[in-house]
């Protein structure tokens, strides 16, 4: 599964900096606006002390975490919908990711320019949010002519999405982000094809100093204040820090962190955070060769679990054999646990669960 999150913001609030820590792709940073105009990807891997945990009992050579896709998309600035700065292609870039990482300054720093001459986060936050409701407008607008023209004809369909456009537009005009509105499971299908930003979920991730991590921050609290009311997920990290750790060997990593009072890199939070948001669920495949995580939708049965792996696997699905991690360690080995009874034969019914060990039975 292609999952990709896009890193916003204002300029200069840290975002190619962050991303430069998070892939090591050499997205090039700097003290002024507009300094990445195509977005650049990286592929960030999700730590999970899972796989560990069943690399203790199950040896092999390779392990391989999930990942996410991320891009780092030009700075917004104020009138981004009418086209200024970089808008219109910010714009088109951030309609096709699955979440949003909302980049937001939260420390003061007289060499680093803010665009607006001052830090305030909950203003950069309703900026950026301004414009992407009014490019969401936009978009909506267009919508509603479009099929409300088809309607008249008669078509079904066509009454069906000029429905969705007229609620799309009704919430847009309250100044209000759709993903603030329920939608039923047909309304969501009707709105695909038109990837409205302001649908996806989002991450803030409140950028502070390097020796601010650990400290209280009344600006990230006014953030965390504004995300609780939205359901949305704040992560708390110093992009500059973790750009200063990703050049690091391990040994002297370990021990800058211990100096921070930190356990492990803000990087490892923000992964995680990012796959939460996108409402995922992790399975295992163990064996001689590898053990792999893989990433699938939460309530996927079985046959569509195994075809994230590959598309033969699900149609030609017989059974699953799955276990738990914590029978693994309780047995010692895949032996033990067959022996035990503690390894289980699933069918094309069963929904796969958050942390499964699974071998898949398939014809070709």
């Amino acid at each position: 599964m292609a999952l990709q999150a896009g890193i916003v913001g204002l300029p200069n609030v840290g975002k190619s900096t962050l991303f430069n820590a998070l892939t090591a792709a050499g997205a090039e940073a700097q003290n002024y606006p507009f300094c990445t105009i195509e977005p650049n990807v990286g592929v960030v891997p999700v730590p999970d002390l899972r796989l560990t945990r069943i690399h203790k009992h199950i040896k092999t050579d390779k392990v391989i975490p999930t990942s996410v896709e991320i891009l780092d998309i030009a700075g917004l600035v104020r009138g981004a919908s009418k086209g200024e700065g970089l808008g219109n292609q910010f714009l088109g870039h951030i309609r096709s990711v699955d979440a949003v990482l909302h980049v937001v300054r939260c420390f003061e720093d007289g060499d680093v320019v803010h665009v607006d001459g001052s830090v305030d986060p909950i203003r950069d936050i309703e900026t950026i949010e301004l414009e992407l409701i009014l490019a969401d407008m936009d978009a909506a607008q267009r919508r509603l002519h479009k099929w409300t023209k088809a309607a008249r004809g008669g078509d079904e369909d066509a009454k069906v999405q000029r429905g969705v456009s007229e609620k799309m537009l009704a919430i847009l005009e309250d100044s209000r982000p759709l993903r603030s509105e329920e939608w039923t499971e047909d309304e969501l299908l009707a709105m695909r094809d038109s990837q409205p930003i302001t649908l996806k979920p989002v991450l803030y991730v409140c950028n502070v100093a390097e020796d601010g991590v650990l400290e209280a921050n009344p600006m990230v609290d006014l953030v965390r204040e504004r995300a609780e009311r939205e359901n949305a997920g704040v992560v708390v990290i110093s992009a500059q820090v973790e750009a200063e750790l990703s050049e690091l060997e391990p040994e002297e990593r370990d021990e800058f962190l211990a100096d921070l009072g930190l356990t492990e890199p803000g990087l490892n939070r923000l992964a995680r955070a990012t796959y939460e948001l996108l409402g995922l669920f992790t399975y295992f495949t163990a064996g001689e060769k590898e053990i792999r995580a893989w990433t699938i939708h939460e309530g996927m049965k079985a046959p569509q679990a195994a075809g994230v792996i590959h598309t033969d696997f699900e149609r030609g699905f017989i059974r699953a054999e799955v276990y738990t991690i914590e029978a693994l360690e309780e047995n010692g080995s895949e032996a033990a646990l067959r022996a035990a009874g503690k390894l289980h034969v699933e069918g094309k019914e069963y929904v796969v669960q958050d942390g499964d060990v699974m071998h898949f039975r398939f014809n070709v």
